[in-house]
């Protein structure tokens, strides 16, 4: 009983420590009006898309929770950087797509026991066809629940305003998508998310309310990568 006691104990701590990042991510967006409200968006579509897949309940959650802090690394990049109003220097890309990689140093202390997770904010920018950041990863070297992630992320990027750009209509940014498919994204990912999202009136998804972050089941710690 004290063992488990001991273990119940160190994962509420784990929480905590994750919803002060949760919070973190939040303040973050708040500074910025193009960003705000990006990461409740991005999980919402995750989840939704995951559902349309039918993954497992853990396997929802632990995309759920990488999801929300998949951007958690841009509190590394260079405002001046982020809020840019025209196009991006090669060295001002490259800057902005080491989030990745900060955002997965961050969390991996904490997240040891949610790989998936983890693995969708340090690879969320990945590409299919391996011109992708950080690791050039390719196909099914890419975690299918980062790829839900992918296309989440990217569908509601092209949705919101941008200090470079307005926002894209909602059949402009499926085209986009459709354009894209086996190249940059999943088809089956891109497909479910439409599938997911049927109707002109569900989409954009609204922001809504900010849910506290739990690690995933225990059954998510030793799932295999599914390709």
């Amino acid at each position: 009983q004290l063992e488990t006691r001991v273990k119940e104990q160190a994962r509420r701590i784990e929480e905590l420590s994750l919803e002060r990042l949760q919070a973190l991510v939040h303040c973050l967006e708040e500074k910025d009006t193009y960003l705000r409200g990006h990461s409740v968006r991005v999980t919402k579509y995750s989840v939704g898309i995951a559902l349309r897949l039918g993954l497992p309940q853990d396997v929802v959650e632990a995309i759920a929770l990488g999801a929300e802090l998949h951007d958690i690394g841009k509190i590394g990049v260079s405002e001046a950087v982020l809020h840019k109003p025209g196009k991006l220097t090669e060295a001002e890309y490259r800057h902005i797509m080491e989030h990745p990689t900060i955002g997965a140093r961050i969390l991996e202390p904490l997240m040891r026991d949610a790989p998936i997770a983890l693995a969708i904010v340090r690879h969320h920018h990945e590409r299919l066809d391996g011109k992708g950041f950080p690791d050039g990863l390719t196909a099914e070297a890419i975690r299918l629940e980062v790829r839900v992630v992918t296309v989440a992320d990217s569908f509601d990027a092209m949705t919101s305003l941008r200090p470079y750009r307005p926002a894209m209509a909602i059949d402009t940014a499926v085209a986009e998508l459709q354009i894209w498919k086996g190249r940059q994204f999943d088809p089956a990912v891109v497909d479910a998310l439409v599938a997911a999202f049927p109707t002109a009136a569900s989409l954009p998804v609204a922001t809504g309310e900010v849910r506290p972050l739990h690690l995933p089941a225990v059954a998510e710690q030793i799932r295999p990568a599914v390709a």
